[in-house]
């Protein structure tokens, strides 16, 4: 990581660039006054390329988080275009990725782009207004980073950036179509790549303040029902002896619906890279379904006296060979050592 403050020492800019295996370039500015927008753009490329022209031993590539804006005539897309210029004289084999409008979960309302701001209100009750019709591709923050790592594809990701056209007025009614039928206990339509992340995207915006992380179901055949019949799905019912845990672990992208039947769990669950856990406590009478959140890590144990029996719906078949399942270092082990949200 480099600082801004490091970018002022150009000795301490070649010192971190040194042999490295690769740069990534993300900084940017692309809020505020026009004037600071195109310092802050261009700034930081001189200070980076300064660096790399001093280093003894060259990174092996050097990557630069440009955008579709690039050269467009505004502000931030002609300092953007200025700044993949400056990079490209101290490194011609520079990737100058051009990214286009990203979304992805957690993303903060009227900062990180019109995905995020929709959600948000739509979280809040609110339904957005919709003043252009312009259309948009939209990419998943995690095959943009796929692309800037140059990670090889898989099933959460994939590095050749998979676009989502679609007017602003369509993603607005699509993503109000999501939050209506979540509203109700039940989960839409989940047929391709950008419904699922999209649906998830909406999904961070109601954890950890909002209660939808308990869906009241009204019968058992209901808590998995999806409103497209056909939707790809996988149940899986599964036993816990008292005192038994599942490790943690966390998903990019699968959306992960637990129905507790018999005996009490305890899960705990925890935004991947924070501390605060929050723990829900359900038994099998209550008559409530737990939906994971993406990025968010989870770890199930039996805290009742009997067995724990669970069905657990995933809405797609796991596939062996991409598995979208990551361990984490559990949130079971933060217990005394973080604040925990009841």
């Amino acid at each position: 990581m480099i600082s801004q403050a490091d970018l002022a020492a150009p000795d301490v800019v070649a010192a971190r660039l040194e042999g490295v295996d690769r740069v990534l370039h993300l900084a940017g500015v692309n809020q505020g006054d026009p004037t600071e927008v195109v310092a802050g753009n261009v700034k930081a490329a001189v200070a980076l390329a300064r660096g790399l022209r001093r280093c003894a031993r060259q990174p092996g590539s050097v990557v630069f988080a440009n955008s579709v804006l690039a050269g467009n005539g505004t502000p931030y897309g002609d300092s953007k275009a200025m700044a993949a210029a400056t990079l490209a004289d101290a490194r011609p084999d520079l990737q100058d990725v051009r990214l286009p409008n990203l979304y992805g979960e957690h993303g903060r309302p009227f900062r990180n782009g019109v995905t995020a701001t929709f959600c948000g209100l739509l979280a809040d009750g609110r339904l957005p207004e919709v003043h252009e019709e312009r259309e948009l591709t939209l990419v998943h923050v995690t095959d943009a980073a796929a692309r800037l790592l140059g990670t090889p594809a898989s099933g959460p990701w994939d590095a050749a950036m998979p676009g989502l056209a679609i007017t602003v007025p369509e993603l607005s009614r699509r993503l109000a179509g999501y939050a209506a039928t979540y509203r109700s206990g039940n989960l839409p339509s989940l047929t391709d790549r950008h419904a699922v992340r999209l649906f998830n995207t909406y999904r961070s915006h109601l954890v950890p303040s909002r209660h939808l992380l308990l869906a009241r179901r009204q019968t058992a055949d209901e808590a998995f029902r999806a409103v497209t019949a056909g939707a790809p799905g996988e149940v899986v019912r599964s036993t816990m002896r008292p005192g038994g845990c599942q490790v943690g672990r966390f998903h990019l992208a699968t959306v992960r619906r637990i129905l507790v039947l018999h005996g009490v769990a305890e899960i705990l669950l925890r935004r991947v890279g924070h501390q605060a856990v929050v723990r829900l406590t359900v038994a099998g009478e209550e008559e409530v379904v737990v939906d994971v959140p993406t990025m968010w890590e989870y770890e199930i144990a039996n805290s009742g006296v009997g067995e724990l029996v669970m069905l657990t719906w995933t809405n797609a078949v796991m596939d062996q060979s991409c598995l979208d399942i990551y361990p984490s270092a559990g949130a079971a082990q933060q217990r005394g050592l973080v604040p925990v949200v009841a």
